[in-house]
């Protein structure tokens, strides 16, 4: 008589499911990362060969193809921009101004906005888009 065979367990674990809660979780996190967008205002900026992140908290003065300037998503004027500037960096330790200038734009818009800078004696950094590696 053979009773080990009765006593046999065999254990086993049904993942099928599994591929399909992955392949959820992925597609949700791609659509949120999608819809993610830290900068609203619509520029094209121009290419650089090399980039570097700033990681720090940082204040963004944007101009737009049409001329309209944003200090932190908030419009401001040409006219009223340092003083606006200059309010927003007080009591900071040593602040960072990201400029977001449209690549459209021409240049006399980029030195007015630095000179504000260096009035204001701030490390001012210039947004680029990464330039698309061409293939080799």
């Amino acid at each position: 008589m053979d009773l080990s065979r009765r006593r046999k367990l065999s254990s086993h674990v049904e993942t099928s499911s599994m591929n399909d809660i992955m392949f959820f979780l992925m597609l949700f996190f791609l659509i949120v990362s999608t819809m993610v967008n830290p900068n609203v205002i619509k520029l094209m900026l121009p290419n650089a060969r090399s980039g570097k992140a700033v990681m720090k908290q940082t204040i963004n003065v944007s101009v737009d193809a049409a001329g309209a300037y944003f200090l932190d998503r908030q419009p401001v004027t040409a006219a009223t921009l340092e003083t606006a500037l200059a309010q927003r960096i007080a009591g900071l330790e040593s602040p960072t101004v990201v400029l977001r200038v449209d690549s459209s734009l021409n240049v006399q818009k980029l030195v007015d906005i630095l000179e504000i800078g260096n009035r204001l004696k701030v490390k001012m950094v210039m947004a680029t888009q990464a330039q698309q590696s061409a293939a080799k």
